[in-house]
Formats: C-alpha cells, sequence, structure tokens
C-alpha cells in the first residue's frame, strides 16, 4: 500500500497496479480514489505506463511482458515472498523435485510457480498429499505459501514426510511473521472468548486462516469482517467475551472501528494481546527510492 501511496506523490496519477497490491477492499478502494488503476494483467496496461507489481509477487514471464511494453515497474512484493522465489530458483538449479504448499490459483503461489515451473509441484492441503509423484525422493524439499495456518502446513509436512522421509525443509521458515504471530494471538483469545472477530477481507488468505484458527482453539463462533458495518447484532446475543484481530494488511483504523461498535453494544473493557512484539520494518521498492532520492 506504502509503495503505491508514494508512486503516486511522486509520479501523479494514473499509477497501475497489477491485482490487488493486498488483498483487503478498504486499501484497494481507498488507492482508487487517490487515482490508482487495478488491472488484472500486465498487458491491460498502456505502454510506457507505470505499473506496480502486487505483494504478493509476480513470475519471470510477467516481467518479460512488463519489458517487452516498455512498462517502468516498480516492484512491491513482500521480501518474504521474495525469499521463497530465491528458494525456488536456487534447489531448481541443483536439480530438486520443489513441493510448494499452498492454495491453487492464489497470486502468490502463480508467481512462485512461475520461477521454476519445470520443477515445482502444488500441494494444496492434506488431500492433495497422496497424488504427489517425484522423480527422485532423495532430491526433494518443500516450500509454501507465505500466508498458510502454521498448524495446517505443519500437518501437510508431517503427511508428506511420512511418503517421503528424506523430504528436506526450507532453509528458514516461509510463512510470514505477521501471519504467525497473529495466529499465535488468536489461539490465546480464542481460548477465553466465546466470539472473535477477525478485520479482514474474503480474498485475504491470511485472515481466513485466523477465522478457522479461532475456532479450532476454543471460540463458539469466528467471523470475518470487511469493516464494523458487517457485524450483526445477533452474534453478540448472549456474548460476554469478544476477541478481536485483523489480517495482516488491515489498516488499524479499521480495527478501532470495530472496537468503538463493540463498545456501543457494551463491550467497553478492553484487553490487549500482544504474543510478540513486532519490530521488523520493509524498504520501499527499490526503483522507487532511486527516484525519491532524485527528487
Amino acid at each position: 500500500m506504502v509503495a503505491v501511496e508514494k508512486a503516486l506523490e511522486q509520479y501523479g496519477a494514473p499509477i497501475y497496479v497489477r491485482k490487488q497490491i493486498v488483498h483487503n477492499t478498504h486499501v484497494v478502494k481507498t488507492l482508487e480514489a487517490r487515482g490508482a488503476i487495478f488491472v488484472e494483467e500486465t498487458e491491460e496496461v498502456p505502454e510506457g505506463e507505470i505499473v506496480v507489481f502486487s505483494a504478493h509477487g509476480v513470475s519471470p514471464a510477467v516481467h518479460d511482458e512488463a519489458r517487452r511494453r516498455s512498462l517502468r515497474t516498480i516492484d512491491a512484493t513482500c521480501p518474504l515472498v521474495t525469499k521463497v522465489h530465491n528458494e525456488a530458483r536456487r534447489f531448481a538449479g541443483q536439480d530438486y523435485d520443489i513441493l510448494l504448499i499452498g492454495h491453487e490459483g492464489h497470486e502468490e503461489v502463480e508467481g512462485t510457480s512461475g520461477e521454476a515451473p519445470d520443477h515445482i509441484q502444488l500441494v494444496d492441503g492434506l488431500d492433495a498429499v497422496d497424488k504427489v509423484q517425484v522423480k527422485d525422493p532423495s532430491k526433494l524439499v518443500w516450500l509454501s505459501q507465505t500466508t498458510l495456518s502454521v498448524d495446517e502446513t505443519t500437518e501437510t509436512v508431517a503427511r508428506l514426510k511420512e511418503r517421503f522421509p528424506t523430504l528436506i525443509d526450507p532453509p528458514s521458515d516461509d510463512i510470514c511473521y505477521a501471519t504467525q504471530n497473529r495466529q499465535v494471538a488468536v489461539k490465546e483469545i480464542a481460548a477465553e472468548a466465546q466470539l472473535v472477530i477477525v478485520v479482514g477481507s474474503e480474498n485475504s488468505s491470511n485472515s481466513k486462516r485466523l477465522v478457522e484458527v479461532a475456532k479450532d482453539y476454543g471460540a463458539e463462533a469466528s467471523y470475518l469482517v470487511d469493516n464494523a458495518t458487517f457485524i450483526r447484532d445477533e452474534w453478540l446475543e448472549g456474548v460476554t467475551t469478544v476477541g478481536v484481530t485483523s489480517g495482516a494488511s488491515v489498516p488499524e483504523e479499521l480495527v478501532d472501528e470495530v472496537l468503538a461498535r463493540l463498545a456501543q453494544h457494551g463491550f467497553d473493557d478492553v484487553t490487549q494481546v500482544e504474543s510478540v512484539q513486532e519490530s521488523m520494518r520493509f524498504a520501499l521498492p527499490h526503483e522507487l527510492r532511486k527516484d525519491l532520492r532524485v527528487s
């Protein structure tokens, strides 16, 4: 989101964005109002214009298409996704089969798969494990989409290792630290709350996983809401404790609005749960930093 905001300030509207910069409806609408134009494919961007690649990453083929169309690109791929891309290229270069744990059709999965299409095989959940076929079980590694459920991924890896005992783990954890931290916190919240409200959009993988985790760890009910207006009064009937969390890309103002709505219903005693303190900060895309320095 910040990359698009800075690009609009630096270059002016319009700024084209391939796919949603992050999977959050409020963020997308806010940027559209400022002059961002969201497109599905690079070919929709007029030649010579500026296009921002979303945080979920793109395949090398998308970069090639942008060059052919003489587009000025700003690559806002999350550094954690870039790490997975680098791992995919490195293992493919060593002729490993790569089992990519993730959700079919997700933009991040498409981008990672495009880094080494001849070596990567998607494993979409436990049911897909039995269908996996590999050339050489002794040269086999798994990687994952960064926004998955930690527990579900662990279970999938365990099942894969039952079939392929020599399966190699990635050098470091692939799942996003913000995704993991929120899942840890929601487990703690769910143990004490009858209802857990997750602020996030329907197409946000990490937000949907929080709903699932809340139910798995004790909440009687859990709902995903884009904003406070989606909260239904009947959800609160007979409830004494409500937990609130949000997806990794949700603006804080939307969470504050949810808390204000709950306060109107008598839930005004708020206890903050922070299982892990987050201190990591990411720099702007290098293309944008370069032009900002010049200006």
